[in-house]
């Protein structure tokens, strides 16, 4: 094996250097060009009568990286919070007349829905008009959250070819236990709470009951929240949606004889209503579509004023190191240092009158949940509020967080919950016996290779692992306990490793308020003691990195203190991994799983 990792990384070390070459000038450019943007696009007044447009296969993200080779991957994603202001913005703008936007392609999270509904509802509250238009909800596929989307606004189009594939929720996976069995892998794993399920794939044949009904709740939660949500929109009766959802998909003829959608046409005719809808004369060109992009870097925005709000960002899987946002090789990590140096910062500054802390997690490791937790309790021993607001999943690690905050906000359709615990490992010595592969070596200590994918635990070692777990798992729900202000024996009532939808949980006393980023910085507002109106400025932690010194010292792996060649040299290395999934799997294949996990398994 190791000869094979060496030729391996041989070979992805020559192509990881022309590559460096090859981004090194592709980030350049792009750091330039976007440099030069806001000054073109601010040199161009906008119109005194416009449509603001937005297309949903754009994608929404939470935050952007600060490493410009980063951002070109994203392409011209859009982020959620940016997005909402910039909405809440033109309501109040009197040249935009209107809002088109495109639906139907893309991958948007229910919580997510959620938030960009209300911001589409506040939107008309302001008596402007806001038209969807969709080649097709769900080609051969599910359209159920565009369509949620879809129908907050005013008038909906379809094309004529299109479909309303409104059918609902399924989650499935696969069960491995059968084919380890079969290939001689043991899984030996343990848990606290019949609910959590981030091992049963490997234990289990099939989903085990608890698991089954947790899960059908949550899935009957997000489908009750849908139909109401689209009968009360689209003016129709609860059951009558239900059953449009139990026979879809639904072709374009029987969804506008249905009342799911206003008006069948293609692009140009939905582009023409909206205008018309909107007071804009159609001239035939598109001057008068302007995107929210657009319009966010070429309006004048009011200069900042108020009290100071401090954003911290934790999003993805929970770790024990630095925090990373890297789409180009899709690792984005919760880590436990950057939060601790964003709390701290935020702390240390003495005009921050309240912390919002966005989680968008599964959960992770358990110390490195741990850690963030310490670090919201010490803001809340501080006098500083935090206020969580939860994105998509804010479960597992990623609740244990939250848990201190001085209020949770989620949407009804954020995952929650999953307050438990697992660990354990793959026992590959049957495989090796199989394949013919003998491992033998030395240790010194009873127990230094207790963590080995090659044998057994002792029953000693598995005893010692059971304690482990009611440590963590008394740990956890003592703490959740204590940051909600809940009796333990109502925690424990509601933990077992259990996921909750954001409505639900409202309702086991697992978060204070449904709602965004709007709500959160409302409540925020509150705990300060701020007049509900008063204008904030909101601060985001860490500071974002100069974006080429961003590029270089990911590429470099460290920060640019003496450049040399053994900072290249390791910097290539940092590469050599990054670009070599082949090389990742061999490794991780005997690598020790020291961890204890909190995490969520949808």
């Amino acid at each position: 094996m190791r000869i094979i990792l060496f030729i391996l990384k041989c070979m992805v070390g020559v192509l990881a250097t022309l590559g460096l070459l090859v981004a090194a000038a592709i980030a350049a450019s792009w750091f330039f060009w976007q440099q030069a943007e806001p000054l073109r696009a601010r040199s161009e007044p906008l119109p005194d009568s416009m449509v603001l447009t937005f297309d949903l296969a754009a994608g929404v993200i939470e935050v952007k990286p600060d490493n410009p080779l980063s951002r070109v991957s994203l392409g011209p994603s859009t982020v959620l919070r940016e997005m909402l202001d910039t909405l809440e913005a033109a309501g109040a703008d009197p040249r935009v007349k209107g809002l088109f936007v495109r639906l139907g392609r893309g991958a948007p999270g229910l919580a997510l829905i959620q938030e960009l509904r209300d911001a589409v509802t506040d939107f008309r509250a302001s008596g402007k008009p806001a038209i969807a238009f969709a080649e097709t909800f769900g080609e051969a596929g599910d359209g159920t959250q565009h369509y949620y989307l879809a129908s907050a606004f005013d008038r909906v189009w379809l094309q004529p070819s299109g479909d309303v594939g409104l059918t609902g929720f399924s989650l499935q996976s696969p069960f491995l236990r059968g084919i380890l069995d079969e290939i001689g892998v043991e899984p030996q794993f343990g848990q606290r709470g019949p609910f959590k399920g981030a091992a049963a794939f490997m234990t289990e044949t099939a989903l085990p009951a608890p698991q089954r009904a947790n899960l059908q709740r949550l899935l009957d939660s997000w489908l009750g929240q849908v139909t109401r949500g689209i009968a009360s929109a689209r003016g129709l009766s609860a059951n009558a949606v239900a059953g449009l959802i139990d026979s879809a998909p639904i072709d374009a003829k029987r969804a506008l004889k249905a009342g799911l959608i206003d008006s069948l046409g293609y692009l140009d005719a939905a582009e023409s209503h909206a205008l018309t809808a909107a007071g804009v004369e159609d001239d035939g060109g598109r001057e008068n579509f302007v995107t929210l992009a657009d319009f966010a870097r070429r309006r004048e925005a009011p200069a900042p004023s108020g009290e100071t709000v401090a954003l911290i960002h934790g999003l993805g899987p929970v770790v024990l190191d630095a925090g990373e946002n890297d789409p180009v090789f899709g690792r984005l990590t919760m880590g436990a240092d950057t939060l601790t140096g964003a709390f701290r910062a935020a702390l240390d500054e003495p005009e921050v009158k309240a912390i919002v802390f966005r989680i968008d997690s599964p959960g992770g490791s358990y110390v490195a949940s741990d850690t963030i937790w310490h670090e919201v309790m010490r803001a809340r021993q501080g006098g500083v509020p935090v206020i969580v607001s939860m994105g998509g999943v804010a479960a597992s690690g990623g609740y244990f967080a939250a848990a201190p905050a001085h209020a949770i906000v989620a949407q009804p359709g954020t995952v929650t919950g999953s307050i438990g615990v697992v660990t354990g490992k793959l026992v590959l010595s049957g495989l090796w016996d199989r394949l013919g592969v003998n491992w033998d070596g030395v240790k010194a200590g009873a127990r230094a290779d207790i963590w080995s994918p090659n044998r057994e635990f002792t029953a000693a070692e598995w005893t010692q692992v059971q304690a482990s777990l009611d440590r963590v798992y008394e740990d956890f729900t003592g703490k959740v306990a204590e940051g909600r202000g809940l009796p333990l024996e109502k925690v424990l009532s509601v933990a077992g490793g259990r996921v909750w939808t954001g409505a639900d949980a409202l309702a086991a006393g697992l978060v204070d308020a449904l709602g965004g980023y709007r709500k959160a910085f409302s409540l925020a507002r509150e705990a300060a003691g701020l007049d509900p109106e008063a204008p904030i400025q909101v601060r985001v932690f860490p500071e974002a990195r100069d974006p080429v010194k961003a590029f270089l010292e990911d590429a470099l792996g460290e920060a640019l203190e003496v450049p040399g060649i053994g900072a290249l040299v390791r910097g290539l290395a940092r590469i050599v991994r990054a670009l070599d999934p082949a090389v990742t799997l061999l490794e991780n294949l005997g690598a020790d799983r020291r961890g204890t996990e909190l995490r969520l398994r949808q």
